[in-house]
C-alpha cells in the first residue's frame, strides 16, 4: 500500500476486536448487516422505481413528469450529501444518519400513498434528499466504527449490495406491481428500513462529535477547519445552485431549439457549483485526495453514461429481446461483484494505485470495444464481454476509492471528503447521461436510409456518439488515474 493510504489519526474503532477480526466479527456483525441492508434497499428503490414508472406515469397521467420523476432525486441528493457531511463534521454520523433515513421513509411514504403525479414527484424529491445524506452519513460511520484495515472489507461488501439489486429488483418489482400494486413498491421498503437501522444502533454509541485529538489538516481539508466546524450555508447554497442545474440539464432536452445552449450553460453552472462542495484542486486533478474525488466521477461517467445504451444497441441493431439485452447489464454487475470480493479478500497485496490503474484501464477497453462494435458491425459477443470486463474495472476501483478517502481525511474533514465523493459519484453520473442523451438524440437519423441505420430506425451513428463520447471521458480517467497517489515528501 502507498504512503498516502497510511491512516492520519487512529479511528473510534473498539480496541476489544482483535487484529485478525473481519467484518463479520461478532464486533462489528449487526452495523455490517445493518449497514449493507440500508445501501441494498436503497439500491434496490432505485432499481425498482425506473421498472414500475411508466406504470405509474400511464395510471396517474403523468407522462410530462415522468423525467423529473428521475432528475429530482438525483438533484436533491446533491444538497442531501453537502448537508450530511457537514452536520457530520460538526456533530458526528448519528444524528444525520437518523435525520437521512427519516427523510428516505418520509419520501416513501408520501410517493406509496401518492394519487397524482405532482404528489409522487414530491414523495420522490424528498426520498432523494434522505438517500443522498444517507450515504455520506454511512461512510462516516465507517471510518468511525472500523479500522482502517476493514475499509477495503466493508466497502466491497458495499459495493456488492448495491449490485446484487440489479440482478432481483427489476423482475421483484415487476411482480410486486403486477401482484399487488405499484404503490406496495414503495411502501413495502419502508418495513425493511427500519430495522436495518435498528441493527446499527448499538455501534452508534459513544460517535456523536468528533475524536478529541485531532491530526494536522490533510489535503483536501476544506478551508477554515479548526477541527470544530460551524454550519457551512454558502456549501449549502452552492450544493442547491449544483442540484437546480444538474436537473435543467436533464430537462434541457425538452425544449425545442434553445436545448443545446441551456444544457450548456447548465453544464457550466454545474462545474462551478461544484467547486466549493469538493477538495481545493480536483477540477484541476492535483495529486492525492483532489484527484480520487475527480476519478471517482470521471468513471462514473464513463462507465454509466455508456452502460445505459448498451442494451438499446443491442435490441435496435442485433434484434435481442429486452429480458436478454438486460442481461449483460447483470453480468457486468456480476463481475462488479467479484472483483469487489477479490480486492477486499487481497488487501495491501494489492495497493490502491495498481487498482486504479487497472480498472480504469479495463473501463475504457471495454467502452472502446462497444465503440468498434457499433462501427464495424461486430458480433454482440465482442461487446458483452467488454461489459463484463467494465464490471470487473469498477469492483476494483471503487471500494478503493472509499478506502483512499477515508485514508486522506483527518476526523473533522470525513464528512466533507465522504460528501464530496459522493456528490462526484451523482454529478459525474448525471452530467454523462444528461449529455449521452443529447449527442444520442442529435444524432439520431442523421444516417437514415444508409448502412448505419438499425432495423428500428435510430440511427447507428448515435450509439456510436454516445460511446466515443464515454471513451473519451475514459481516456482521461485513465490519465487521472496515477495521480491518485500523493508526491510523496523527501
Amino acid at each position: 500500500m502507498t504512503t498516502n493510504q497510511a491512516p492520519a489519526v487512529q479511528r473510534s474503532a473498539p480496541a476489544a476486536a482483535p487484529e485478525t477480526a473481519g467484518i463479520l466479527h461478532r464486533r462489528y456483525l449487526l452495523v455490517t448487516a445493518g449497514a449493507c441492508a440500508l445501501v441494498f434497499l436503497a439500491a434496490f428503490e432505485s432499481l425498482a422505481v425506473a421498472t414500475i414508472m411508466p406504470l405509474v406515469s400511464r395510471e396517474l397521467d403523468g407522462a410530462a413528469l415522468y423525467a423529473l420523476a428521475f432528475a429530482g432525486p438525483l438533484a436533491t441528493g446533491v444538497i442531501g450529501m453537502v448537508a450530511a457531511g457537514n452536520w457530520s463534521d460538526r456533530r458526528g454520523p448519528v444524528g444525520p444518519l437518523y435525520a437521512s433515513v427519516a427523510l428516505f421513509v418520509l419520501g416513501l411514504l408520501i410517493a406509496g400513498t401518492a394519487g397524482s403525479m405532482p404528489a409522487l414527484v414530491g414523495g420522490r424529491l424528498v426520498q432523494g434528499l434522505g438517500g443522498g445524506a444517507m450515504t455520506v452519513a454511512l461512510y462516516v460511520v465507517v471510518a468511525r466504527v472500523y479500522p482502517p484495515a476493514l475499509h477495503p472489507k466493508i466497502f466491497a461488501a458495499f459495493s456488492a449490495a448495491w449490485v446484487i439489486p440489479s440482478l432481483v429488483g427489476p423482475f421483484a418489482a415487476g411482480i410486486v406491481a403486477q401482484a399487488a400494486s405499484w404503490h406496495w413498491v414503495f411502501l413495502g421498503v419502508v418495513g425493511l428500513v427500519v430495522p436495518a437501522l435498528l441493527m446499527i444502533v448499538p455501534a452508534l454509541h459513544g460517535l456523536h462529535g468528533t475524536p478529541a485529538k485531532a491530526a494536522p489538516a490533510k489535503a483536501g481539508t476544506p478551508e477554515g477547519t479548526t477541527g470544530t466546524q460551524r454550519w457551512s450555508f454558502r456549501r449549502l447554497a452552492w450544493a442547491t445552485l449544483a442540484a437546480l442545474a444538474v436537473l435543467g440539464l436533464n430537462l434541457s432536452a425538452q425544449v425545442p431549439g434553445a436545448g443545446g445552449y441551456l444544457a450548456a450553460a447548465a453544464v457550466v453552472v454545474a462545474l462551478v457549483a461544484v467547486r466549493p462542495l469538493v477538495p481545493r484542486g480536483t477540477l484541476l486533478a492535483r495529486r492525492g485526495l483532489p484527484s480520487v474525488i475527480l476519478a471517482r466521477g470521471l468513471v462514473s461517467a464513463a462507465f454509466f453514461g455508456a452502460e445505459v445504451y448498451l442494451p438499446y444497441l443491442l435490441v435496435e441493431r442485433y434484434s435481442f429481446s429486452p429480458t436478454f439485452a438486460g442481461l449483460t447489464l447483470t453480468g457486468g454487475a456480476l463481475a462488479w461483484a467479484g472483483a469487489s470480493a477479490v480486492q477486499g479478500r487481497m488487501g495491501t497485496k494489492l495497493s490502491n494505485l495498481r487498482a486504479m490503474k487497472i480498472g480504469s484501464v479495463m473501463v475504457l477497453a471495454a467502452v472502446v470495444l462497444a465503440l468498434v462494435t457499433t462501427l464495424l458491425g461486430w458480433p454482440s459477443a465482442v461487446a458483452i464481454a467488454g461489459w463484463i470486463s467494465a464490471g470487473g474495472g469498477m469492483g476494483l476501483m471503487y471500494p478503493r476509492l472509499s478506502v483512499m478517502t477515508l485514508a486522506m481525511s483527518t476526523p473533522d474533514t470525513e464528512g466533507f471528503n465522504s460528501s464530496a465523493m459522493s456528490i462526484a459519484d451523482s454529478l459525474g453520473g448525471a452530467l454523462a447521461l444528461a449529455t449521452t442523451g443529447i449527442v444520442f438524440g442529435a444524432l439520431a437519423g442523421t444516417a437514415a436510409g444508409t448502412a448505419t441505420t438499425t432495423a428500428g430506425g435510430v440511427s447507428g451513428g448515435s450509439f456510436a456518439g454516445v460511446f466515443a463520447l464515454t471513451a473519451a471521458i475514459a481516456v482521461v480517467a485513465v490519465v487521472v488515474a496515477p495521480r491518485v497517489a500523493a508526491r510523496k515528501r523527501p
